[in-house]
């Protein structure tokens, strides 16, 4: 990991809780399915035993990603009850954009992103335009269809 990944405590605990179920439910569970296509036999035409040997490839190459993660991501000090005075990442920030309601976002790092449930990245041109910025700054955002313009309402934690 070349870059700094942000995690929130939130969305630390549930990548713990997935690794945990990876490794102690899924990992068995394939395990079990590699034994029982080995044992059909010929090697080369089990369908059975390739799929399970793609999956396990997929299954350790996810446990590796999360470990590795959680072994070195920052997690988020999110401001002990204190109204955060600038964005950073771990706030919700509430934007409007010229001539448009009002939208609010989680600002969280590239791991736990989920745009559609309000959570953007620090990596993406809105958040990291946002990043930074107070409480009634006007923003330019830069994105792939132009020029986007908001301004701050609110930034809470």
């Amino acid at each position: 990991m070349a870059e700094e990944q942000f995690l929130t405590a939130e969305g630390a605990t549930e990548l713990r809780a997935e690794l945990e179920y990876l490794i102690t439910v899924k990992r068995p569970e394939l395990a079990a399915r590699l034994r029982e296509a080995i044992g059909q036999g010929d090697l080369s035409e089990n369908a059975d035993y390739t799929d399970a040997k793609e999956q396990q490839a997929f299954l350790e190459g996810r446990i590796q990603y999360l470990e590795n993660l959680l072994r070195h991501a920052t997690i988020i000090d999110e401001g002990n009850g204190k109204a955060p005075s600038r964005v950073e990442v771990g706030c919700e920030v509430t934007i409007e954009p010229e001539g448009e309601p009002a939208e609010t976002y989680r600002i969280v790092g590239a791991a736990e992103a989920d745009p559609r449930n309000g959570k953007i990245s620090n990596e993406s041109p809105i958040g990291a335009a946002l990043l930074g910025r107070r409480k009634g700054d006007t923003v330019q955002v830069q994105t792939p269809g132009g020029v986007w313009v908001v301004k701050i309402k609110d930034i809470a934690w």
